[in-house]
């Protein structure tokens, strides 16, 4: 699972162009820019809790729209399988010799360039 700073930023990389530009904007500077909420409300001329709910009101955007496209969560399983495959055939590349061991080597650096 996924900490909540990795989450927020691939949302914002994945859904962020769903949002206004103001969620937008408001979104990257407190999560990406480390902007406090303070800070953006004073060079928006805006309350912190104006900033706040349209940062909270972005997020629940975002995450309704994994919710429903999951765009994130098929990322996560391929990855997860592209490892597992990358695993599998590095083993079997052990286990053998001559041109199996060569192509099993080949496709895991494939899996590996895949999962990038």
């Amino acid at each position: 699972m996924m900490d909540d700073t990795l989450k927020r930023a691939m949302l914002f990389d994945f859904y962020g162009e769903l949002l206004t530009k103001k969620q937008r904007d408001y979104f990257d500077l407190h999560y990406n820019e480390d902007l406090s909420l303070h800070e953006i409300a004073e060079q928006n001329e805006v309350s912190r809790q104006a900033v706040w709910d349209i940062i909270r009101r972005a997020e629940q955007l975002m995450q309704n729209a994994e919710d429903k496209i999951g765009l994130i969560s098929r990322r996560e399983r391929q990855k997860e399988k592209l490892e597992a495959l990358k695993a599998l055939l590095l083993e079997i590349s052990q286990s053998t010799d001559g041109k199996e061991k060569k192509l099993c080597e080949k496709a895991a650096a494939l899996a590996g360039e895949l999962e990038d």
